[in-house]
């Protein structure tokens, strides 16, 4: 079981801990199993918050035993991290850990000089200040999170928890990943910011909708030549109802629809499968792999190869 450990400190803001917390706590595999076992930890077992007090029932010792740690933000005027939460930081990270940062957590992080020569985010109205005080920072304003590998951070409260989609994910795959969005009632993807590992459980289909039937029976044949035409025909309509119902029930274009919808397919053979990258742009309906290649980058912000690497592993 991999443990993730939320470190508490004088001035956490609640929020951030709390999003880790319940994604991690809420994960489940195919058989019903906890991959993740959480703890909080602090550097005392009450933790003073802005809202409340916080219990933290592990010390800075149970970091050491974490295969993931994460670090919320701090009030603004909560004071410099403890000495003792940085050098615990420190270790863990020496020994491999992987550590992220919600929020102004990523303050926490660059004064253990963990992001030093790495690009980070935190929230858009403290990246100035963060880029002030840690100049050895590579601060990105502009992004919902940066995943540096051994070291992530996300930007305001809500990335944080993309951010902790992403390490299921990264983790177990998308179709955990997707189970434990659903729990949290929130998009696996989310447009804006940066170009991320976008994935679906499957396209959205409006439940109950005209479409639905015809949308189900195009991601069973996403490998055929299906043109505007043939969609539209597969629903009873002309192209011109098609399209503008189209768009009023998924709020997109039957173009846009299909090549989500292909992209999502390639996905999960890169996961699943040991198919080639030209025989994967066959199976989800690509014209070529060089297209399929330019699609993937496109929409996933990676390579097919470097998303099979990322994403065929396992928790520790």
């Amino acid at each position: 079981m991999h443990t993730v450990a939320i470190l508490a400190l004088d001035g956490t803001v609640v929020y951030d801990l709390a999003v880790p917390v319940e994604v991690f706590g809420r994960v489940r595999l195919p058989d019903g199993s906890r991959p993740y076992r959480v703890r909080v930890c602090g550097t005392q077992p009450d933790v003073p918050t802005a809202a409340c007090t916080l219990h933290a029932p592990w010390g800075l010792e149970a970091l050491a035993g974490a295969g993931t740690i994460v670090v919320p933000g701090r009030e603004e005027d909560a004071g410099p991290p403890p000495e003792r939460a940085l050098e615990a930081l420190r270790d863990a990270a020496a020994r491999g850990a992987r550590i992220a940062s919600v929020c102004a957590g990523a303050f926490t992080l660059a004064a253990a000089g963990l992001l030093d020569g790495l690009p980070a985010t935190t929230h858009w109205a403290a990246a100035a200040r963060l880029a002030e005080l840690y100049p050895r920072v590579e601060v990105r304003p502009d992004v919902l999170y940066v995943d540096n590998g051994q070291v992530l951070t996300s930007a305001g409260a809500s990335a944080g928890l993309d951010l902790c989609l992403h390490m299921v994910r990264r983790d177990l795959g998308s179709a955990v990943a997707a189970d434990a969005a659903r729990l949290a009632v929130a998009p696996l993807e989310r447009e804006g910011g940066q170009a991320q590992y976008i994935v679906h459980e499957r396209p959205p289909v409006p439940r109950g909708s005209q479409l639905e039937p015809a949308l189900s029976w195009i991601e069973d044949h996403l490998g055929e030549d299906l043109t505007l035409d043939v969609m539209a025909a597969r629903c009873g309509m002309s192209t011109r109802t098609f399209g503008r119902r189209f768009r009023e029930q998924t709020g997109t274009t039957p173009l846009q629809w299909l090549l989500r919808a292909r992209v999502r397919r390639a996905q999960y053979l890169l996961e699943h499968s040991d198919h080639s990258v030209e025989r994967i742009a066959g199976q989800a309906g690509f014209g070529s792999a060089t297209a399929f290649r330019e699609r993937f980058k496109r929409v996933t912000g990676t390579t097919p190869q470097a998303y099979r690497a990322a994403f065929r592993g396992g928790a520790r």
